[in-house]
Order: C-alpha cells, then structure tokens, then sequence
C-alpha cells in the first residue's frame, strides 16, 4: 500500500510539473512583446517611466504603452507591432476619455448584459477603446469608440 501512495505522490508532482513549465513557455511570447514595446516606447518616445502594456490584435497589431513622461504627465503609445515604416502614435492620457466614458459610452447606446473586456486599440491610424461585452441572448459583441472623442466607431454584433 505504502508503495502505490509514493508512486501516485511521484506522479502527482510529475503531473504538476509539467503543467507549471507548459504555462510558463506559453507566457514567454508575451514577456517578450512587452520588453521590445517598453525598449521601443522608453527610447523613441517621451515616456521615461513605464506603468502598463497591452496588446492590439485587430486589422494591424499594436503594443500599447502607458507611462509618464519626466514632468508626469500620462502618455500612451500605440506601437505598430510590424517595423516597416513603424509610425507610433503617442497621446496624452488626458485628452481622451477614460475607461470608465468609454464603457458609459456603450451603455447609452446598448444594453449589455456584462463588459468582459476593456482595453485600448487602433484601427486605421484611430487610436481607440475596443469593448468586448455579452448582450442577454449571451452573445459575444465589439464596441469600438474614438479614444479622443467618445465617438462610435464600429460595432461587431452576435457572434
């Protein structure tokens, strides 16, 4: 009996081991984007201290950099992910609306029943807030609004 608790411990452990290694050798590829996108944004912008990244996946990929410049002022970059004629596109945090608009911006227009996702994109040069929220019939949609100007931009429905 004593012999089967230390095989099915050692299989056990096993198990778990190869479970925490898959997981971190997934995360790599992302470990990786954030260091080039902060290694980009702290050299060819005027962010000098970095606060928050993300990616983009829409038309284009894009590594979204927040941080403040030397006087502390909030800035985000959009980073093209592709280097040919990489263009990047910084703002300053004040001058558009916030989450919070972004996601009240949804909900004057539509009735969701839960916001899964709220995260910053850009899709043709339009720096932008992409909402991934679930309607009541528990369908999956996108809301796309204009980060500087609140405006609706896109909406992908019933997926």
């Amino acid at each position: 009996m004593k012999k089967w608790i230390w095989i099915v411990s050692i299989v056990i452990v096993v198990v778990i081991g190869i479970v925490i290694n898959i997981y971190i050798n997934a995360l790599e590829p992302l470990r990786t984007d954030k260091s080039k996108a902060e290694a980009i944004a702290l050299k060819e912008t005027e962010i000098t201290t970095i606060n928050d990244f993300s990616i983009y996946n829409g038309s284009s990929s894009y590594y979204i950099v927040e941080g403040t410049d030397d006087s502390g002022e909030k800035l985000i970059a959009w980073i093209p992910e592709k280097e040919d004629n990489r263009k990047i596109i910084v703002k300053r945090k004040k001058d558009g609306i916030s989450k919070k608009e972004a996601i009240q911006r949804l909900y004057d227009k539509k009735k969701p029943e839960e916001v899964m996702t709220v995260k910053l994109g850009m899709e043709k040069n339009i720096p932008l807030w992409e909402i991934y929220y679930r309607s009541n019939d528990d369908l999956i949609n996108y809301y796309y609004v204009d980060f500087e100007t609140g405006e609706w931009l896109k909406d992908i429905q019933n997926l």
